[in-house]
């Protein structure tokens, strides 16, 4: 398929995505109007300043700015839900698409980076946003890969992987406001720190909870916000001591999995969660992937759920 065709092909499917979204509402076109800012405050000046200056020439609409992020020698990938595009202007013009849409509030948050080489840096990313159409304001997310690499002395976008705009899910449990892109460790630390965890509870007469996922899992990220919350971190305080397992990209630590009896090889369902008494034996392993969908818990189930596995308490 030539660059035309897949330009007019990803715009029809765009559009589709959209008036799916908008409960077949036909969006709104303001050109006059720069798109608004996120009131929250973002982690990308922090984690990587590169992505704040694309995030700002989108959300300021400078295209020229946003064409000149992507690789040009060699071409920026794009791998999106139509196909792989070896075309670096496809990324810039679906932004500059979704523009005519209605797109505000535009806030891209960080949920994992890494740094395979000194000039290269992964991004996994969840990018919120409202999408202004004629049923009214729709929140929409997209989820997100970006490899940039450092080249002639900037940072440029080498490739990218994304969904097309979806309806930001409902949830019950507290959101992370900026998710910790250090909440799992790497993986190779995940023995010794089960092992400190253990020694912890030892003394204290606590349980251990291990947590299997990964910092790109958007639901882990959930979860870490709800124990951390007033509602419920503590009873979580007062009765475990938490453990982050990292499994990588479903290919670490499934050997510790298979120890503490919770099925990733079978299928990589995170966060999944397994309870151990302070000698280390598991009292419970989740088996049918209870805590990976975080939109269909509730405060309450999570309560519910810590105070069946507290341990005991005698006099």
């Amino acid at each position: 398929m030539d660059t035309k065709a897949r330009s007019v092909f990803g715009a029809s499917c765009l559009a589709l995505a959209l008036v799916l979204l908008s409960a077949g509402a036909s969006a709104q076109s303001s050109r006059s109007r720069k798109t608004a800012r996120s009131p929250s405050s973002s982690s990308a000046d922090a984690v990587f300043p590169p992505l704040q200056q694309w995030k700002d020439a989108i959300v300021d609409r400078n295209n020229p700015a946003l064409v000149s992020m992507y690789s040009a020698v060699p071409p920026a990938v794009a791998k999106i839900p139509q196909g792989t595009a070896h075309d670096p202007s496809e990324e810039p013009r679906f932004w500059q698409l979704l523009e005519s849409y209605g797109l505000t509030d535009f806030n891209p948050q960080i949920l994992q980076i890494e740094r395979p080489q000194a000039d290269v840096v992964e991004l996994t990313l969840r990018i919120e946003m409202s999408l202004r159409t004629k049923s009214g304001v729709q929140p929409a997310v997209v989820e997100a890969a970006q490899l940039w690499e450092q080249q002639n002395g900037g940072w440029r976008i080498l490739e990218t992987q994304r969904t097309d705009p979806a309806p930001d899910p409902h949830y019950q449990l507290p959101q992370p406001a900026k998710p910790d892109v250090d909440l799992y460790p790497p993986p190779q630390d995940a023995r010794a720190e089960i092992a400190s965890a253990l020694r912890a509870a030892a003394k204290d007469h606590k349980r251990v909870i291990l947590i299997f996922g990964g910092n790109w899992c958007y639901d882990c990220h959930v979860l870490n916000a709800a124990f951390h919350s007033p509602q419920i971190a503590p009873l979580v305080n007062a009765n475990y001591h938490v453990v982050h397992i990292n499994i990588g990209d479903g290919d670490k630590n499934l050997d510790i999995a298979d120890q503490y009896g919770v099925p990733l090889r079978q299928a990589v369902r995170v966060p999944s969660l397994a309870v151990l008494d302070s000698s280390g034996k598991v009292v419970y392993s989740q088996k049918n992937g209870e805590f990976d969908d975080s939109t269909r818990l509730a405060p309450a189930d999570i309560i519910q759920f810590l105070k069946k596995w507290a341990p005991p308490r005698h006099g």
